[in-house]
C-alpha cells in the first residue's frame, strides 16, 4: 500500500498531506497566512518566509496524525509550479531534501494538474475520464479536455485577468478584504443582481477563451457613480456576470467535445452561486472537489503525485518553474484537435 506526501507551496497556503493508495488522504494540514491581507494581495517574500517556518513542523504533524515514521513514505511529491518562485523553491527544496534522506523518489507536479484531478478524490461521485474541465482561480481560468491522466488539451484560456483576479480587484474597489472572492460574495448575497447592467465578455464570439480585464473596467467605472450604499447590488451585478460567463463558456466545451462530464476545480469553484448556475445548467453532469480542496492544499499535490508516482514519474533535482503551462506536461497524440 504506497503512501506519498504531498507539499504545497506555491502561493500563501502551507499545505501539507499524506495519500495512500486505497485509503485517500489519511492525513492533511493547511495553513494560511494572513499577514498579506494588510497589503491587499500577497506578497512574495513574506510568503516565501511563513513556508520555511511553518513546513517542518507541519511534515512531523501530518506524519504523525498517519502514523507513519519518514521512511515509511513511498515518494514525496511537491508542486513545482506554477507559482511563486520563491515560495515554490521552500517546498522543491524540502521536499527534495526529505526524499534524499529516506532514500525515496521526489515527483515535481504541476499546480493545476493537482486541482484538475482532486474530483477523483471523492470516490463517490463516480467520475471518471473522459471530461471538461473547468479551473478557475486567482491566477488561472482555463477550459481544458481530459482524457486521461496527462492526456490534456487546451480548449480556451483567458486572455489576460483570470476570474479569481478580477474578484480580488473588484474586492479592493469595493473596500472588502482579501482574499476577494468570498468577501464579494458575502456583499453579493445582500444585493439585487439586475439593478446595473453588466457586460458578458466574448460570450457573443466564437471560441472558448476568456477576458475579465473589461468587466473588471467596467465595475470601476460603476462603482465611482454609484453610492456606497448601493455597492451590494454592484457586487451582485459583477458576480453574477462573472457567474454567467463561466456556464455559457462550460456549455460550449460540453458541446464542441461532445462529452457529458464537467469538472470545476480552483479557488472559485467553492463560488456557491457559480455551482448553482452549473447545476441547474448541466444537471447531473458536474462534479466538483470538496469544498475544503477547493483553494490551494497538499491533498490535491500527495493524489497528483501518487499517479505520477505510477507513471515512473520522479526526478532527483531541485526543479521549479514560476510558469509552466499545462499544455506542456505529456499529451498522447491520438488526442483529436
Amino acid at each position: 500500500m504506497q503512501s506519498v506526501l504531498g507539499i504545497e507551496t506555491s502561493c500563501d497556503e502551507t499545505g501539507v498531506a499524506v495519500y495512500r493508495a486505497g485509503a485517500g488522504i489519511v492525513a492533511e494540514r493547511v495553513y494560511t497566512q494572513a499577514d498579506h491581507a494588510a497589503y491587499g494581495g500577497v506578497v512574495p517574500e513574506l510568503a516565501s518566509r511563513d513556508h520555511v517556518r511553518k513546513l517542518p513542523g507541519m511534515i512531523h504533524q501530518v506524519l504523525a496524525d498517519a502514523e507513519l515514521a519518514p521512511a515509511d513514505l513511498d515518494a514525496v511529491a511537491y508542486t513545482a509550479g506554477p507559482g511563486l518562485a520563491g515560495a515554490l523553491l521552500v517546498g522543491a527544496a524540502t521536499a527534495v531534501a526529505l526524499a534524499a534522506a529516506i532514500g525515496r523518489p521526489a515527483i515535481a507536479v504541476h499546480h493545476m494538474e493537482g486541482h484538475l484531478l482532486s474530483p477523483l478524490l471523492d470516490v463517490d461521485a463516480g467520475l471518471d475520464f473522459p471530461f471538461v474541465a473547468l479551473l478557475v482561480s486567482g491566477g488561472h481560468t482555463m477550459l481544458v479536455e481530459v482524457r486521461a491522466i496527462g492526456a490534456y488539451r487546451l480548449l480556451g484560456e483567458t486572455l489576460d485577468d483570470a476570474a479569481g483576479e478580477a474578484f480580488d480587484k473588484t474586492a479592493r474597489l469595493l473596500g472588502l478584504g482579501f482574499p476577494g472572492g468570498p468577501e464579494v460574495a458575502r456583499l453579493a448575497a445582500t444585493g439585487d443582481d439586475q439593478r446595473y447592467a453588466f457586460p458578458r465578455p466574448m460570450v457573443n464570439r466564437p471560441g472558448l477563451d476568456f477576458s475579465f480585464s473589461g468587466l473588471k473596467t467596467h465595475t470601476r467605472l460603476l462603482i465611482g457613480r454609484v453610492d456606497p450604499a448601493d455597492h451590494a447590488d454592484v457586487a451582485a451585478g459583477f458576480e453574477r456576470a462573472v457567474v454567467e460567463t463561466l456556464v455559457i463558456k462550460c456549455r460550449r466545451a460540453l458541446q464542441q467535445t461532445r462529452l457529458q462530464r464537467l469538472v470545476i476545480a480552483g479557488g472559485v469553484s467553492a463560488n456557491r452561486r457559480l455551482r448553482a448556475a452549473l447545476d441547474s445548467a448541466l444537471p447531473g453532469q458536474v462534479y466538483y472537489p470538496p469544498l475544503a480542496l477547493c483553494t490551494d492544499n497538499g491533498a490535491m499535490i500527495a493524489h497528483a503525485g501518487w499517479h505520477r508516482r505510477r507513471e515512473g514519474r520522479c526526478d532527483g533535482q531541485i526543479s521549479v518553474r514560476a510558469r509552466w503551462p499545462l499544455t506542456e506536461l505529456s499529451v498522447p497524440t491520438d488526442l483529436p484537435t
